[in-house]
C-alpha cells in the first residue's frame, strides 16, 4: 500500500484541514474526514469507500489500527508528525487512527424500505445544529427507520461534527440531500404507486391532533422543521396531516428539542407496528 509522509504544513497537510473545516471543498473533492473507532468500523463495514487512513509517525498502534492498516483498500495512506496528528483530531485524547472516506451520490433510491415493511422515512428542513442532525441519524438507526431526506440550506451532512455525533449511525442510515421540491414530488408519487397510500405528517408545536392519534402503521414520512423557524411555508403543502406531540398542561417548556422530538415520533411508529405485527401472528 502506498505511504506519503507529511511532515509540515505542505499542500496535502492542507486538504485535510479543509477537508475538516470547509464545507464547500469537502463537495469540490467529494471527501470527508472521519474519527473515531465505532465510525471507521461502521464505514468499513458498511461499505463505504476509504480514500486514506491516517496514523502518527513513530507512535505504537494497537492490534485494531495495524489491522485497519492492513485490510482496508485505500488509494494512499498518510503517515503525520504527531503534532499535526494531534492538530487535526477533534479529541482530547488524540486518536491513533482517522480516515478520509467518499461520498456518496444523493440519490432518493437508495431509500428503501426494509424487509417488505411500511416504508418509515424523516425528513428534516434546513437543519441548524450539526449534532441534532447526528443524533437524529443515531435514532433512525436504532428505530429502523429507513432513512432521511434533507432539504433546504442547513448545516452539512458530512461535517466531523455531524459525523461524530451519530455514532456510527450515519453510515448505515441512507441519508439524501434534496435541494429541488419536484424530486420530493417524484419520490413521494413513486411511494403511493408502490404501497398504495403515504402518510406524509408535518410535525408542529400548534396542531390539535396528538401523534398517537394517527396510524403509523402504514407508509409514512414525517416531517421534521428547522429548530429555530420550524417546518417552511413550502414544504407544509405536501403534508398530509399536521400532528403534535402533546406535552404537560403546566410545563414551561413551549416544545421539545428537535432530535428529542424525532426520538418520539419514530420511537410511536415502531411502538404501533410491533403491536400490528403481533396481532397478526395472532
Amino acid at each position: 500500500m502506498k505511504t506519503q509522509i507529511i511532515r509540515s504544513k505542505d499542500a496535502a497537510w492542507q486538504k485535510l484541514e479543509v477537508l475538516k473545516t470547509n464545507r464547500n471543498k469537502r463537495y469540490r473533492y467529494f471527501e470527508f474526514l472521519v474519527e473515531g473507532v465505532r465510525n471507521l468500523n461502521e464505514a468499513l463495514r458498511c461499505g463505504w469507500a476509504f480514500s486514506s487512513l491516517i496514523y502518527p509517525a513513530g507512535t505504537p498502534l494497537s492490534d485494531w489500527a495495524k489491522d485497519m492498516l492492513k485490510r482496508v483498500p485505500t488509494e494512499v495512506n498518510l503517515e503525520l508528525t504527531p503534532a499535526l496528528m494531534r492538530e487535526l483530531s477533534e479529541k482530547e485524547d488524540t486518536s491513533e487512527l482517522m480516515a478520509v472516506v467518499k461520498m456518496r451520490p444523493d440519490d432518493l433510491s437508495a431509500i428503501r424500505p426494509r424487509n417488505g415493511k411500511a416504508p418509515l422515512v424523516a425528513l428534516f428542513d434546513r437543519p441548524s445544529n450539526k449534532g441534532n442532525l447526528g443524533t437524529i441519524l443515531r435514532t433512525l438507526d436504532a428505530l429502523g427507520a429507513d432513512g432521511l431526506i434533507l432539504t433546504g440550506h442547513g448545516v452539512d451532512l458530512y461535517d466531523p461534527e455531524t459525523v461524530g455525533a451519530s455514532m456510527g449511525s450515519f453510515f448505515r442510515v441512507p441519508a439524501v440531500r434534496v435541494p429541488r421540491h419536484d424530486d420530493l414530488n417524484a419520490f413521494f408519487d413513486g411511494l403511493r404507486a408502490e404501497y398504495g397510500s403515504l402518510s406524509v405528517l408535518g410535525t408542529t408545536a400548534h396542531a390539535d391532533k396528538p401523534l398517537w392519534e394517527c396510524d403509523l402503521t402504514r407508509p409514512t414520512v414525517f416531517m421534521i422543521g428547522c429548530e429555530t423557524d420550524g417546518l417552511s411555508e413550502g414544504l407544509r403543502p405536501y403534508c398530509t396531516e399536521l400532528v403534535t406531540i402533546p406535552m404537560d398542561a403546566g410545563s414551561s417548556a413551549s416544545s421539545f428539542n428537535v432530535a428529542c422530538a424525532a426520538t418520539v415520533m419514530f420511537y410511536e411508529a415502531v411502538r404501533q407496528r410491533s403491536i400490528s405485527l403481533r396481532g397478526d401472528r395472532t
